[in-house]
């Protein structure tokens, strides 16, 4: 299904979605779109008094809670709370090309924010989870070039950029482990991942690549065509571990399909290392 659209969604009823950073950009759309299929989304924001002015009046039943996954302490509050079954996890909050900052817990922001905070939520949540795991990736994985000893940034001189296509690699890494372990276990959860293309939103705000990105103008995907493909791995039948994005030219605008990751992100031996270097970095028992 070449084009296929949110008006192609599925009944969502009886289905119960969170949607991490769900507040503004893709995940508002995300958040939007899943209600109106008929879905509870709870959607998880820094902060839910602030956020609210975005979904009030959306049709749908639409949840606001407290979640920083930037922050370890919030991120175990929330699936500390949660009661019930959970169909979907999309792990969408993500920041991009950062001025270097740590997280209450000393990590760097934008690794804590885009990998390592999402790495715990999936894990914690993991045993409410019945259906799977959606991981909202960037194309920039390909450039990613993910030091796993010094995934947080500390022996190096910091590269905003290269953090961000970092921790990208590392998102697509840990859907394959995380798919691997799955099957293993005899799980029928599938761990999938979805990229919009290039999308105008406020992820690029604070980016050095902003001016060259708002340049594209018709070429670039806007907000509700970049959530696309996260609606459709959220959805629709797809195998574990697929990568969903734009059919068009490299990826970056049209429909969502599913598509291959960059090498980098297949490597096997190279994700078991990263969830072993994870779970020691966050304490993850």
């Amino acid at each position: 299904m070449a084009t296929w659209t949110a008006a192609d969604l599925a009944d969502q009823t009886d289905r119960t979605i969170v949607v991490t950073g769900g507040a503004r950009g893709l995940g508002l759309v995300t958040a939007r779109e899943l209600a109106r299929a008929g879905a509870r989304v709870v959607v998880g924001v820094r902060d839910p008094e602030r956020a609210r002015q975005a979904v009030d009046g959306l049709p749908g039943e639409l949840e606001l809670r407290r979640l920083d996954v930037s922050d370890l302490s919030s991120v175990r509050a929330f699936a500390g709370s949660w009661v019930g079954p959970l169909d979907v996890l999309v792990n969408n909050a993500g920041i991009m090309d950062v001025p270097a900052a740590r997280t209450a817990d000393g990590m760097d922001l934008q690794t804590a924010t885009n990998y390592t905070g999402p790495f715990v939520l999936t894990n914690l949540l993991l045993p409410r989870i019945t259906d799977r795991v959606v991981s909202v990736t960037s194309q920039l994985h390909r450039l990613g070039r993910l030091d796993v000893p010094d995934l947080d940034w500390r022996a190096r001189p910091y590269r905003p950029l290269q953090a961000y296509r970092d921790s990208k690699l590392a998102q697509v890494l840990f859907s394959l482990e995380l798919q691997r372990r799955l099957t293993a276990s005899g799980s029928a959860v599938r761990s999938v991942l979805a990229h919009p293309g290039i999308a105008r939103t406020g992820l690029v705000d604070h980016s050095s690549q902003k001016a060259v990105l708002r340049l594209g103008g018709r070429l670039l995907n806007d907000a509700e065509h970049g959530a696309l493909p996260t609606l459709f791995a959220a959805t629709r039948d797809v195998p574990g571990n697929a990568y969903v994005g734009p059919d068009g030219l490299g990826s970056v605008k049209g429909h969502p399909v599913v598509r291959r990751p960059g090498r980098r992100g297949l490597d096997a031996a190279r994700a078991a290392e990263l969830w072993r270097a994870t779970v020691e970095l966050t304490g993850l028992s």
